[in-house]
This record gives C-alpha cells, sequence and structure tokens, in this order.
C-alpha cells in the first residue's frame, strides 16, 4: 500500500478519496435499490390482478425480493432523511473530537454517503414534492453529477484558490489580484446560467474563464439584460434540444430512464 501512502495520506487527501469513495458507491447502490423498487411497483401495476386490488393495496412500493420503500408510524421515510442525520452526525463528531486517521477516513466516508443519500433527493426538498421519477426529479441527478465533480477537483486540488505556496511566491497584490479574477470569473457562470461551471470553477480557475467567456444559457439573468435578439438566438441553439438530449441520455444511464406515461399512470392506480 505504498501508492496510498504516498498519493494520499501524504498530500492530506485520503479523507477526501474516501468521502468521494463513499459517495459514487452509495449512490450507484441506492439508485440500482430505487430502481428495483419502481420496476416492481410497475409490474404489479400491469397484472390483472391489480385492477380488482383493494384501495391502498400494495402502495408501498414493495418488492418480491424484499426491498421496498421504508414507513414509519404510515409515513414514507425517505432516504434523504437518513443522509441528512448521517451529515449531520459526522459534522458534529468532526467538530468535535477532529479524529486522527484511520478515524478520520472513516467519517469522510460515512460523510460522503450520507451526501450521496441526500443529494439523490435533491428534487425533493427543491420542489417539496416527491418528483423522484418525474421531469422534475432529473435535478437530483444534476446535483449529484455536480456533487462528484466538486469531490474529484477537491480531492485533487489542495486549495480552492490555488496552492497555498503561491502566496509565498508573488507580491501581495499580484496575489490578490489573481484570486479576486478567479472569483469574479466563477460568479459570472453563475449570473450566465451555468451553476456546475461556477461550483466547479471556484476550485479550477480554467473552467470559470472558459465558462465566462463562452454563451450563456438563454434564460439567465445574463442573457436576459445584455443579450440582444440575434445574440439570444445564437444562445438558444447552443442550449437548444440537442444540447438538452445529451443530457437527458446521461442523466437516463446514471438514474434510469423516466417511466412512459401509460406504465406512470398505471402505477399511481396501484
Amino acid at each position: 500500500m505504498g501508492w496510498y501512502q504516498q498519493f494520499f495520506v501524504e498530500t492530506g487527501r485520503a479523507a477526501a478519496a474516501w468521502a468521494l469513495l463513499g459517495f459514487v458507491v452509495t449512490f450507484a447502490v441506492t439508485r440500482l435499490v430505487t430502481r428495483r423498487i419502481r420496476a416492481a411497483a410497475l409490474a404489479r401495476a400491469a397484472e390483472p390482478s391489480a385492477q380488482h386490488a383493494p384501495e391502498g393495496a400494495g402502495d408501498r412500493g414493495g418488492s418480491r425480493g424484499g426491498l421496498g420503500d421504508v414507513y414509519i408510524g404510515g409515513v414514507h421515510v425517505h432516504h434523504q432523511v437518513w443522509g441528512i442525520l448521517l451529515v449531520l452526525l459526522t459534522a458534529l463528531l468532526e467538530f468535535r473530537y477532529a479524529p486522527q486517521s484511520p478515524w478520520a477516513e472513516v467519517l469522510a466516508a460515512l460523510f460522503g454517503t450520507g451526501a450521496a443519500l441526500t443529494l439523490d433527493e435533491f428534487a425533493l426538498w427543491f420542489h417539496l414534492d416527491d418528483v423522484y421519477w418525474g421531469q422534475e426529479g432529473r435535478k437530483s441527478i444534476d446535483a449529484i453529477l455536480l456533487g462528484g465533480a466538486l469531490g474529484v477537483v477537491l480531492m485533487l486540488q489542495a486549495s480552492p484558490i490555488g496552492a497555498t505556496t503561491r502566496r509565498a511566491e508573488v507580491a501581495q497584490w499580484l496575489y490578490v489580484t489573481e484570486v479576486g479574477i478567479h472569483l469574479a470569473t466563477a460568479g459570472i457562470c453563475f449570473v450566465k446560467g451555468k451553476i456546475a461551471t461556477g461550483m466547479i470553477g471556484v476550485v479550477v480557475p480554467i473552467v470559470a474563464t472558459v465558462g465566462a467567456i463562452r454563451l450563456a444559457k438563454p434564460d439567465s439573468v445574463w442573457a436576459r439584460r445584455r443579450y440582444g435578439p440575434a445574440k439570444r438566438v445564437k444562445a438558444q441553439s447552443r442550449f437548444g434540444e440537442a444540447y438538452r438530449r445529451r443530457h437527458d441520455r446521461i442523466r437516463d444511464l446514471l438514474g434510469g430512464a423516466l417511466p412512459t406515461p401509460e406504465r406512470e399512470e398505471g402505477a399511481r392506480r396501484d
């Protein structure tokens, strides 16, 4: 395990690596479980006997394999609840005890697990509605992709504003200017509607710079206030149907395709 000691422990990246691992594994397992639960619910809805089942029968999303939604006192407990509790618990333990290795890595992995459970239902707490398998639920996949990307860049980058030794190598005013320009370009990304680019750009300056230079999304504040008709048409073409289809393919691959209207209606009748 010399490579682990050299590339993770000695560089201070071990905890970040374990948090990222917990995040990715938990998301993969969670989506596997929820997709199986969903498939079981749709299969039951398609069965002839489901049309004559008593009202409320089978409405808890269980499956013949034992997987199903969790209910406490008749209330469906979404997995984001366990994620929030886990994030809070690991943060409290870290702040109170600040453990050293290996417990720091254990807490980091548990934090990544909690973060994945929480962000996997980002759309639910954003819309205050159970839209997990709806069009709005795709926001959860976007949140997961953003969280994973931030985890990767934070693991690889020592500091969000550059190497800490950089400050000693340049004049104070130049260092502050560099940081100011960097954060300004990240801010422009946010105003242009590029939330993921802006957040990653806070850590990786080149991402913020490229995002700030390129076209804004047509429904962003930047486009509404600064673009004329010709440039707005160009932005709509850049972020049009082909752009959405590419992103939807990635979302479907990671989170599962949205149910068709016919199957969705059957599941609601179940």
